[in-house]
Protein backbone atom coordinates (compact mmCIF):
# COMPACT_ATOMS: atom_id res chain seq x y z
CA UNK A 1 0.00 0.00 0.00
CA UNK A 2 2.80 2.21 1.14
CA UNK A 3 4.90 2.68 -2.14
CA UNK A 4 1.56 4.18 -3.62
CA UNK A 5 1.61 7.08 -1.30
CA UNK A 6 4.09 9.84 -2.26
CA UNK A 7 2.65 11.62 1.21
CA UNK A 8 -0.36 11.82 3.81
CA UNK A 9 -1.87 15.04 3.07
CA UNK A 10 -3.15 17.40 6.04
CA UNK A 11 -6.77 18.70 5.60
CA UNK A 12 -7.65 22.35 4.31
CA UNK A 13 -9.41 22.90 7.64
CA UNK A 14 -9.87 21.79 11.47
CA UNK A 15 -13.90 22.61 11.37
CA UNK A 16 -16.19 20.46 10.40
CA UNK A 17 -19.37 21.68 8.94
CA UNK A 18 -22.91 19.89 9.41
CA UNK A 19 -25.88 21.79 8.06
CA UNK A 20 -25.98 24.97 10.62
CA UNK A 21 -22.99 23.09 12.78
CA UNK A 22 -19.29 24.52 12.97
CA UNK A 23 -17.49 21.44 15.01
CA UNK A 24 -13.50 21.79 15.42
CA UNK A 25 -12.25 18.09 14.23
CA UNK A 26 -10.17 17.43 17.38
CA UNK A 27 -13.24 17.95 19.54
CA UNK A 28 -15.26 15.24 17.38
CA UNK A 29 -12.03 12.96 17.60
CA UNK A 30 -11.61 13.14 21.24
CA UNK A 31 -15.39 12.87 21.34
CA UNK A 32 -15.47 9.82 19.29
CA UNK A 33 -12.81 8.27 21.18
CA UNK A 34 -14.57 8.51 24.28
CA UNK A 35 -17.74 7.12 23.47
CA UNK A 36 -15.85 4.41 21.35
CA UNK A 37 -13.99 3.53 25.28
CA UNK A 38 -17.05 3.94 27.21
CA UNK A 39 -18.90 1.27 25.18
CA UNK A 40 -16.32 -1.19 25.28
CA UNK A 41 -15.36 -0.48 29.05
CA UNK A 42 -18.90 -0.58 30.31
CA UNK A 43 -19.77 -4.61 28.44
CA UNK A 44 -16.02 -5.32 30.33
CA UNK A 45 -17.51 -4.07 33.55
CA UNK A 46 -21.17 -5.75 32.49
CA UNK A 47 -19.12 -9.45 31.83
CA UNK A 48 -17.24 -9.45 34.68
CA UNK A 49 -20.08 -8.80 37.14
CA UNK A 50 -18.65 -6.21 38.74
CA UNK A 51 -20.52 -3.78 37.92
CA UNK A 52 -23.09 -2.60 35.15
CA UNK A 53 -23.05 0.11 32.04
CA UNK A 54 -24.72 2.71 33.70
CA UNK A 55 -22.38 2.55 36.40
CA UNK A 56 -19.25 2.35 33.95
CA UNK A 57 -21.27 6.05 32.23
CA UNK A 58 -21.55 7.54 35.81
CA UNK A 59 -17.97 6.73 36.29
CA UNK A 60 -17.06 8.13 32.80
CA UNK A 61 -19.10 11.23 33.34
CA UNK A 62 -16.86 12.81 36.09
CA UNK A 63 -13.71 10.66 34.89
CA UNK A 64 -13.48 12.48 31.42
CA UNK A 65 -14.28 15.59 32.60
CA UNK A 66 -11.87 14.93 35.38
CA UNK A 67 -9.43 13.78 32.54
CA UNK A 68 -9.69 16.80 30.10
CA UNK A 69 -8.73 18.83 32.73
CA UNK A 70 -5.86 17.52 34.26
CA UNK A 71 -4.71 16.87 30.50
CA UNK A 72 -5.14 20.28 30.04
CA UNK A 73 -3.23 21.30 32.86
CA UNK A 74 -0.58 19.37 32.54
CA UNK A 75 0.26 20.60 29.13
CA UNK A 76 -0.03 24.46 30.31
CA UNK A 77 2.22 23.86 33.12
CA UNK A 78 4.85 21.63 30.79
CA UNK A 79 4.86 23.99 27.98
CA UNK A 80 4.11 27.58 30.37
CA UNK A 81 5.92 29.96 27.94
CA UNK A 82 2.87 29.64 25.67
CA UNK A 83 0.18 31.20 28.08
CA UNK A 84 2.40 33.23 30.59
CA UNK A 85 1.37 36.30 28.70
CA UNK A 86 -2.02 35.19 27.03
CA UNK A 87 -4.15 33.39 30.31
CA UNK A 88 -7.10 33.69 27.85
CA UNK A 89 -5.73 31.07 25.92
CA UNK A 90 -5.55 28.61 29.00
CA UNK A 91 -9.21 26.89 28.34
CA UNK A 92 -9.08 27.01 24.46
CA UNK A 93 -8.76 23.13 24.36
CA UNK A 94 -10.20 22.47 21.01
CA UNK A 95 -6.59 24.29 19.82
CA UNK A 96 -4.94 21.38 20.77
CA UNK A 97 -2.84 21.35 23.60
CA UNK A 98 -4.11 17.67 25.87
CA UNK A 99 -1.13 16.18 27.80
CA UNK A 100 -2.14 12.19 28.03
CA UNK A 101 -0.40 12.09 31.28
CA UNK A 102 -2.38 14.78 33.74
CA UNK A 103 -5.42 13.00 32.04
CA UNK A 104 -4.61 9.71 32.92
CA UNK A 105 -3.90 11.09 36.48
CA UNK A 106 -6.59 13.21 36.91
CA UNK A 107 -9.19 10.29 35.31
CA UNK A 108 -7.97 7.55 37.07
CA UNK A 109 -8.03 9.05 40.55
CA UNK A 110 -11.55 10.73 40.32
CA UNK A 111 -12.64 7.69 38.46
CA UNK A 112 -12.00 5.64 41.24
CA UNK A 113 -13.71 7.76 43.79
CA UNK A 114 -16.84 7.87 41.93
CA UNK A 115 -16.32 3.54 41.59
CA UNK A 116 -15.77 3.22 45.06
CA UNK A 117 -19.07 5.32 45.85
CA UNK A 118 -20.86 3.48 43.78
CA UNK A 119 -19.72 0.13 45.42
CA UNK A 120 -17.50 -0.69 41.82
CA UNK A 121 -14.39 -2.69 43.28
CA UNK A 122 -11.14 -0.58 41.72
CA UNK A 123 -9.06 -3.16 40.87
CA UNK A 124 -12.15 -4.44 38.11
CA UNK A 125 -12.61 -0.99 37.35
CA UNK A 126 -9.31 -0.71 36.17
CA UNK A 127 -9.43 -3.89 34.13
CA UNK A 128 -12.00 -2.80 32.17
CA UNK A 129 -11.07 0.71 31.40
CA UNK A 130 -7.55 -0.93 30.72
CA UNK A 131 -8.10 -1.34 26.75
CA UNK A 132 -10.81 0.92 26.60
CA UNK A 133 -8.37 3.66 27.00
CA UNK A 134 -5.60 3.02 24.49
CA UNK A 135 -9.16 2.81 22.03
CA UNK A 136 -9.85 5.90 22.76
CA UNK A 137 -6.30 7.52 22.33
CA UNK A 138 -5.93 5.70 18.73
CA UNK A 139 -9.17 7.91 17.94
CA UNK A 140 -8.43 10.85 19.39
CA UNK A 141 -4.90 11.24 18.13
CA UNK A 142 -6.58 11.84 14.52
CA UNK A 143 -7.45 15.20 16.10
CA UNK A 144 -3.83 16.13 15.85
CA UNK A 145 -4.23 15.42 11.90
CA UNK A 146 -6.63 17.64 11.64
CA UNK A 147 -4.59 20.90 13.51
CA UNK A 148 -1.58 20.15 11.34
CA UNK A 149 0.30 19.94 14.98
CA UNK A 150 2.93 17.48 17.05
CA UNK A 151 4.68 15.94 13.97
CA UNK A 152 8.07 14.48 13.92
CA UNK A 153 11.11 15.47 11.49
CA UNK A 154 11.00 15.64 8.45
CA UNK A 155 11.71 12.77 6.11
CA UNK A 156 11.01 11.46 2.40
CA UNK A 157 9.46 8.01 3.23
CA UNK A 158 5.94 7.46 1.31
CA UNK A 159 3.74 7.81 4.37
CA UNK A 160 5.59 11.46 5.61
CA UNK A 161 2.48 13.76 6.10
CA UNK A 162 2.14 17.13 3.98
CA UNK A 163 1.61 20.26 6.39
CA UNK A 164 0.13 23.54 4.90
CA UNK A 165 2.47 26.65 4.79
CA UNK A 166 0.26 28.08 7.31
CA UNK A 167 1.10 25.46 9.96
CA UNK A 168 5.44 24.76 8.60
CA UNK A 169 7.71 25.34 10.98
CA UNK A 170 9.69 28.83 10.11
CA UNK A 171 12.82 26.63 9.40
CA UNK A 172 11.87 24.70 6.79
CA UNK A 173 11.18 25.21 3.26
CA UNK A 174 7.62 24.46 1.35
CA UNK A 175 7.35 21.14 -0.04
CA UNK A 176 8.92 19.42 3.57
CA UNK A 177 7.05 16.50 4.43
CA UNK A 178 7.22 15.01 8.39
CA UNK A 179 7.01 11.86 10.32
CA UNK A 180 3.22 11.60 11.15
CA UNK A 181 3.80 10.77 14.39
CA UNK A 182 0.04 11.17 15.33
CA UNK A 183 -0.10 7.90 13.11
CA UNK A 184 2.41 6.52 14.80
CA UNK A 185 0.56 7.09 17.79
CA UNK A 186 -2.41 5.94 16.91
CA UNK A 187 -1.21 2.30 15.52
CA UNK A 188 0.39 1.90 18.60
CA UNK A 189 -2.60 2.44 20.91
CA UNK A 190 -4.92 0.21 18.37
CA UNK A 191 -2.05 -2.46 18.44
CA UNK A 192 -1.95 -2.27 22.52
CA UNK A 193 -5.83 -2.21 22.46
CA UNK A 194 -5.94 -5.79 20.39
CA UNK A 195 -3.14 -6.65 22.66
CA UNK A 196 -4.10 -6.57 26.20
CA UNK A 197 -7.84 -8.01 25.23
CA UNK A 198 -5.44 -11.10 23.88
CA UNK A 199 -3.62 -11.39 27.14
CA UNK A 200 -6.66 -11.48 28.88
CA UNK A 201 -7.87 -13.80 26.81
CA UNK A 202 -5.35 -16.02 27.04
CA UNK A 203 -3.81 -15.93 29.95
CA UNK A 204 -5.54 -15.76 33.93
CA UNK A 205 -5.04 -12.05 34.82
CA UNK A 206 -5.90 -10.81 38.60
CA UNK A 207 -7.54 -7.90 38.58
CA UNK A 208 -5.82 -5.03 38.13
CA UNK A 209 -2.69 -5.90 36.68
CA UNK A 210 -4.18 -5.40 33.50
CA UNK A 211 -4.00 -1.52 33.82
CA UNK A 212 -0.05 -1.83 34.19
CA UNK A 213 0.49 -3.56 31.00
CA UNK A 214 -1.76 -0.98 29.38
CA UNK A 215 0.96 1.74 31.34
CA UNK A 216 4.18 -0.03 30.51
CA UNK A 217 2.76 -0.77 26.90
CA UNK A 218 1.22 2.79 25.98
CA UNK A 219 4.39 4.70 27.39
CA UNK A 220 7.07 2.65 26.17
CA UNK A 221 5.81 3.35 22.84
CA UNK A 222 5.14 7.68 23.77
CA UNK A 223 8.71 7.27 24.28
CA UNK A 224 10.23 6.82 20.84
CA UNK A 225 7.30 8.60 19.51
CA UNK A 226 8.30 11.61 21.35
CA UNK A 227 11.78 11.11 20.15
CA UNK A 228 10.95 12.43 16.85
CA UNK A 229 8.88 15.33 17.63
CA UNK A 230 10.05 18.87 16.95
CA UNK A 231 7.54 20.88 18.23
CA UNK A 232 9.27 23.03 21.36
CA UNK A 233 9.28 21.06 24.27
CA UNK A 234 11.71 21.55 27.48
CA UNK A 235 14.70 18.95 27.47
CA UNK A 236 16.58 17.69 30.25
CA UNK A 237 19.77 16.33 29.70
CA UNK A 238 19.25 13.50 26.77
CA UNK A 239 15.48 13.37 26.72
CA UNK A 240 12.41 15.68 26.59
CA UNK A 241 10.50 15.74 29.40
CA UNK A 242 7.48 13.70 28.19
CA UNK A 243 10.58 11.04 27.34
CA UNK A 244 11.62 10.92 31.31
CA UNK A 245 7.79 10.48 32.43
CA UNK A 246 7.05 8.03 30.14
CA UNK A 247 10.25 6.30 31.72
CA UNK A 248 8.72 6.81 34.90
CA UNK A 249 5.61 5.00 34.45
CA UNK A 250 7.17 2.28 32.36
CA UNK A 251 9.77 1.64 35.23
CA UNK A 252 7.06 1.94 38.34
CA UNK A 253 4.45 -0.03 36.09
CA UNK A 254 7.17 -3.08 35.05
CA UNK A 255 8.08 -3.00 39.18
CA UNK A 256 4.65 -3.60 40.23
CA UNK A 257 4.08 -6.72 38.05
CA UNK A 258 7.53 -7.83 38.97
CA UNK A 259 6.84 -7.34 43.10
CA UNK A 260 2.92 -8.38 42.59
CA UNK A 261 3.47 -11.26 40.50
CA UNK A 262 5.94 -12.19 43.01
CA UNK A 263 3.75 -11.77 45.93
CA UNK A 264 0.85 -14.07 44.10
CA UNK A 265 3.49 -16.83 43.80
CA UNK A 266 4.17 -16.59 47.84
CA UNK A 267 0.01 -16.88 47.84
CA UNK A 268 -1.18 -19.02 45.59
CA UNK A 269 -4.58 -19.89 47.31
CA UNK A 270 -5.05 -16.11 47.51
Amino acid sequence: MFPLLSSIPSPASGVLVIGPLRLTAYGVMIALGIVAAVALAGRRLESSRAGTRDDMASIALWAVVAGVVGARLYHVATDWSRFSNDLGRVPLIWKGGLGIPGGLLAGVVVGAVVARRRGVPVPELLTAVAPAIPLAQAIGRWGNWWNQELFGRATDLPWALEISADNLPARYPAGTTFHPTFLYESIWSLALCVVLLQIERRWPVRPGRLFAYYLAGYFAGRFWIEALRIDPAHVLGPFRLNQWVALAVVTSAVAYLVFDGARGRQRPSA
